[in-house]
């Protein structure tokens, strides 16, 4: 036999090998995570009177009328009803929300969602992104609460699942303050900066995210091997941290990615991870329109 045909057989098992192992490392570790979320979040429940664990939890749907890409984005009709409303009632249907509100600064906004039942909170036209509107409707709002979930108002076909896999990953893990979701990338997404990659170690907590691929080998090509994950967006803060997550200063890697969850990891705060299985995301309101 040609010793080089035994070396390169060799090589090829080998690189299979390892493709599988860090295949199972990672996927094993968000699994794992999603596991004890689900019997802790079960917990949760039993143990909601006496308050030692995080057990309730608000979603609130920032909106703003005045988008620079998109003016008027969450009135926009979508088969007959406001995009708003078509988030809403996507929201209701997670098992872990105690309660839903829209945050918005526009009365426009706010008399719309009245008129198809949401609850709704008025807030300040400063506010510069999202989490400082929820941060101010947290403030607001009568009953206090352990988890508030972030759901972004331009998502109109948002998987309730995906809500209840970020509380649950939030309340399975007391040493993090936020959670988020991943999911498997694409390889056509691999080198698109719009898609936000992640890595995370062995216990399903974040490493990183980035506008590009990780990790990066050294051919710079995709390894089809590799179980790379997709950011899905939605995130779920512990309701402490929210409260100075805004006062946080912007962050070296933040700025240069201009992802801002990177200033959570960047002062030492750890986020936890839920799996949503392959190829699921949630959809935009550019997706549809």
């Amino acid at each position: 036999m040609n010793p080089m045909s035994v070396c390169k057989t060799a090589s090829s098992s080998s690189s299979s090998s390892s493709s599988s192992t860090a295949k199972a490392w990672i996927v094993h570790g968000l699994l794992a995570g999603a596991a004890i979320a689900v019997a802790i979040g079960a917990r949760a429940f039993h143990l909601s009177r006496s308050g030692r664990l995080r057990s309730r939890v608000v979603g609130i749907i920032p909106a703003r009328f005045a988008s620079s890409r998109f003016q008027g984005k969450p009135l926009v009709h979508i088969l007959g009803k406001p995009m708003i409303q078509r988030t809403w009632e996507r929201a209701k249907l997670a098992s872990s929300l105690d309660y839903l509100v829209v945050a918005t600064d526009d009365e426009r906004i706010a008399e719309c969602c009245r008129g198809f039942g949401a609850n709704v909170i008025m807030t300040s036209e400063s506010c510069r992104n999202g989490t400082e509107r929820c941060n101010e409707a947290l403030e607001k709002l009568d009953k206090k609460y352990d988890v508030v979930v972030n759901i972004q108002g331009d998502e109109p076909l948002i998987e309730p699942e995906i809500i209840d896999g970020i509380v649950k990953a939030l309340q399975a893990a007391p040493d993090a303050v936020f959670s988020s979701a991943v999911t498997s990338l694409k390889p056509e997404d691999a080198f698109d900066p719009n898609r936000v990659k992640c890595i995370v170690d062995n216990r399903g907590y974040a490493i990183y995210f980035s506008r590009g691929l990780i990790p990066f080998n050294k051919s710079g090509k995709v390894n089809p091997q590799f179980p790379y994950l997709l950011h899905l967006g939605i995130q779920s803060f512990d309701a402490k941290f929210l409260k100075i997550y805004p006062e946080l200063q912007p962050t070296p890697l933040q700025l240069e990615e201009d992802l801002e969850q990177l200033k959570v990891l960047e002062n030492g705060y750890k986020m936890k991870l839920s799996w949503m299985g392959s190829q699921r995301r949630t959809l935009n309101a550019f997706t549809l329109l």
